[in-house]
């Protein structure tokens, strides 16, 4: 079975040259008790990403919005629907296809720090996917210099551990071990949130860089509608579950039409005490519940 044996969805353009396609997404939990009925996080989600091209998937905690980059990743179990890459159906890929898939797809965490081994110098970090898809030693070490130099951290970083970086620093090293492969796609799950403000447009910089260069898919993974407006191409809004509203990110995060979408907006901080207070006055009726 192919992605072409699976439903349309509602953007046929956007959709005919996908290369990720998620359709009719829907993962559950089981309950906290014996008898608990299942918690559904995804109600039947689904989405597109085309090569080069950022989705901005937006929505606060417990949306729903992590669980669908890590059910692509295959990290959780899909109870019904399906997940294509390039054409291929992947959401019930054995071990060795995941393996062989983690060449075009990779992942950026939140936290840099959790993200990396403390025990392994940068090197060994950088390197170890390389040598586990067959890269010889030496071939391994010059593409460590080169993704060191690609994300602005000296030749000697190489040869020291996580703990000795900033947290900017450490983000730096986790992009670079997503790009080792060269992949395709790279899910990027709140890639700035923990970091300061001038770090991470430093970093949200460095991302539009590789994307220009390499082409490389983003699918951003974020509750912060700034970051979204300033990275991605198209955004999908998700809330309790399921996509309210998706489109042009500049379109969606200058008038949009959901309420919940509309909500976000409000809740969003902003420099002006005064503009600040005027937007929490206009949030009261429609505090994040969805409704009109």
């Amino acid at each position: 079975m192919t992605a072409a044996d699976v439903t349309e969805t509602a953007d046929p353009a956007v959709a005919a040259d996908a290369l990720l396609q998620v359709r009719d997404l829907r993962v559950s939990f089981p309950g906290r008790g014996r008898r608990a009925p299942r918690t559904e996080v995804l109600k039947g989600v689904s989405l597109d990403i085309r090569p080069g091209e950022t989705l901005g998937l937006v929505g606060e905690s417990g949306s729903g919005k992590t669980t669908i980059g890590r059910a692509v990743l295959g990290l959780v179990p899909v109870r019904s629907g399906s997940i294509s890459f390039d054409g291929e159906l992947v959401h019930a890929a054995g071990r060795a296809r995941r393996r062989a898939l983690s060449r075009d797809i990779q992942v950026v965490f939140q936290d840099p720090y959790t993200s990396l081994n403390p025990s392994l110098t940068v090197g060994d970090t950088l390197a170890e996917p390389l040598v586990a898809h067959g890269t010889g030693p030496r071939e391994a070490r010059d593409r460590v210099r080169d993704l060191l130099d690609r994300v602005h951290l000296p030749a000697d970083a190489a040869h020291r551990l996580p703990r000795e970086f900033s947290g900017g620093q450490r983000q730096r090293v986790a992009i670079a071990r997503a790009l080792a492969l060269r992949p395709r796609l790279i899910i990027c799950d709140e890639p700035v949130s923990a970091l300061d403000l001038t770090t991470q447009r430093a970093v949200l910089d460095l991302l539009l860089d590789i994307q220009e260069e390499t082409g490389t898919a983003y699918l951003l993974v974020t509750h912060d509608l700034s970051v979204v407006r300033f990275m991605s191409h198209r955004v999908a809004v998700i809330h309790r579950g399921e996509i309210v509203e998706t489109g042009d990110a500049a379109d969606v995060t200058r008038a949009p039409r959901h309420a919940y979408t509309r909500a976000l907006m409000l809740s969003a901080p902003v420099a002006n005490v005064a503009a600040q207070r005027r937007r929490r006055e206009a949030e009261e009726p429609c505090r994040l519940t969805g409704a009109p």
